[in-house]
């Protein structure tokens, strides 16, 4: 594979981790969805781990630590993002909501004693400019949906806890073996809290089963390994200058799939969220913007 087509690639394949989720969502509930995705994906990585011979931790603590960043960047983060869609929040619209999450993590690192520099928190600010300019046609049309928007925002700020987390207490973990322990976690919490909030019924019509599979076998797993090949041959740079685009592409397989509408402003919003991701970002930082779905 080219360096040159494997950065666009796992961009656009990061993009519809939004479309499948809306597209599997009417036939179960949006923890009763993840919580089946959960397992499968521990179910495959599982014995990939193991013939791969990956490193596992040797300390307790460290399984903890593990565990807990997976609750946080897949379990909370992925479940606000499903009870936001479940709810009627537009495909698009949730990506570019979700798009602020880097500058978010600026004001996080606060509280996570990391400093920061002027030019980080001008980039939130325009970010949030960019989030009015999102939602405001969608709230004026249709209204405040206060639950979905406060999954959202839930999805936020987990995903910025947990990877200010990872970066203190996780950094060097076999990324193998840490999608299994990250995984296996969320499988166990959401077996926990599904059947209290859902009946756990599934409609397993073609639809779902697509979305499900798409979003086991081409997201968990093919992303997952497409990153790490990236990882391998030093491309990450180039993942992370495309990564504030996932939005744009969401945005447009949405209107192409569902037909939700763009317009001029939410355009506006996306592209200064994109402006506040690139000035919020640390000037060392080369990881990812993981508007993940």
């Amino acid at each position: 594979m080219k360096r040159a087509i494997a950065p666009g690639l796992f961009v656009v394949l990061w993009s519809t981790g939004f479309i499948s989720a809306k597209f599997g969502l009417p036939y179960a509930g949006p923890l009763t969805y993840l919580l089946l995705r959960f397992a499968l994906v521990t179910a495959l990585m599982a014995p990939i781990a193991l013939a791969l011979r990956a490193t596992w931790p040797a300390r307790p603590a460290s399984w903890l630590h593990i565990a807990f960043v997976g609750v946080l960047v897949h379990g909370l983060y992925l479940g606000g993002v499903f009870v936001a869609i479940s709810r009627g929040m537009p495909a698009g619209t949730a990506a570019m909501l979700i798009g602020i999450q880097p500058a978010l993590t600026v004001f996080m690192a606060r509280w996570f004693g990391e400093q920061t520099v002027p030019k980080q928190w001008l980039g939130l600010l325009i970010g949030l400019v960019g989030v009015y300019f999102v939602v405001e046609h969608k709230v004026r049309l249709i209204g405040l949906d206060v639950v979905g928007f406060a999954a959202i925002f839930t999805s936020l700020v987990a995903f910025s806890i947990g990877t200010l987390h990872q970066k203190r207490h996780a950094a060097n973990v076999d990324m193998r073996a840490g999608a299994v322990i990250q995984f296996g976690a969320c499988t166990i919490v959401f077996a926990i809290i599904t059947p209290l909030f859902e009946t756990t019924h599934v409609e397993w019509t073609w639809q779902f089963q697509f979305a499900l599979a798409w979003s086991v076998l081409v997201l968990s797993v093919g992303a997952i390994s497409l990153l790490y090949w990236l990882l391998r041959h030093g491309a990450a740079a180039d993942v992370a200058r495309l990564f504030y685009m996932v939005p744009a592409v969401t945005m447009v397989m949405a209107f192409a799939i569902f037909g939700e509408p763009i317009t001029a402003l939410a355009v506006v919003g996306m592209v200064l969220i994109a402006i506040g991701v690139v000035l919020a970002r640390p000037p060392a930082q080369a990881g990812f913007a993981t508007g993940k779905a």
